[in-house]
């Protein structure tokens, strides 16, 4: 099976076909005219011969559809490039190694969820001790003081605890996306920062599952960290950036 990387279609059965399924809500009872509506709104998505597979009613005047159609149109593979944090990624033992080799002191890494963002299980994996998916938080790795604030701790509160503890890197969990909300807070710590004098001091890093490097580099941090990306992937990137910037 050869695949033009020039035109690269999803497929279901045979190469190529484009059998996609989509999923939404609409705001419709759930009658037959709702039915045509999603077809319309399947075939607004490019998608031919959609078809619904599943209507229900989530309430009067709310309706859900999953839909079956073909895809029309195909992306150049070749044509893709994107940004992505470039540095060696190390295991945790190969961190406490190049810690102890070129930093030669405890660093000092301040993490937290912020802003009204309640959910902990992204800063967890990455702060805490026992870590995520086999790999160990950075509370575990010698060399590294790893204090984790929790969620929803405003800005102003996350920057003012990095000045007390020195803090060499922040970290911020960004989950709740509704509205763009996690852009506007993101950039308002970036601002505080620069008011504080302190922006070139510190190593920022975001992280969050709509988070991309591209993204966080936008937006003046200097790493982002999507889904799949884990404790050592954040510490190889502090401490080498650390030694990049001169800061130890």
């Amino acid at each position: 099976m050869k695949v033009d990387l020039k035109k690269v279609k999803p497929y279901g059965d045979t190469l190529d076909d484009g059998k996609v399924q989509v999923s939404f809500t609409l705001p419709l009872p759930a009658d037959e005219k709702a039915y045509e509506a999603a077809l319309l709104v399947a075939k607004g998505m490019n998608l031919e011969n959609p078809s619904i597979a599943h209507q229900e009613e989530l309430d009067k005047n709310f309706s859900y559809y999953v839909v079956y159609g073909n895809y029309k149109n195909s992306v150049n593979y070749d044509d893709i490039k994107i940004e992505a944090v470039d540095t060696d990624k190390m295991d945790m033992y190969g961190v406490q190694k190049f810690i102890e080799k070129n930093i030669k002191r405890n660093v000092v890494i301040i993490g937290a969820a912020t802003g009204t963002d309640a959910h902990t299980v992204g800063i967890d994996a990455i702060m805490n001790m026992k870590g995520f998916a086999g790999h160990y938080g950075l509370e575990r790795y010698i060399g590294i003081d790893a204090l984790n604030m929790g969620s929803q701790v405003p800005n102003e509160e996350l920057i003012k605890k990095a000045i007390e503890v020195k803090a060499d890197a922040i970290l911020v969990s960004q989950v709740v996306t509704q509205k763009g909300i996690h852009v506007d807070n993101l950039t308002n710590l970036i601002e505080l920062l620069e008011a504080e004098g302190i922006r070139d001091k510190v190593i920022v890093v975001a992280g969050g599952p709509r988070i991309t490097h591209e993204l966080a580099k936008e937006l003046g941090y200097d790493a982002g960290f999507g889904s799949k990306k884990y404790a050592d992937d954040v510490a190889s990137f502090i401490v080498q950036e650390m030694i990049n910037r001169k800061l130890v």
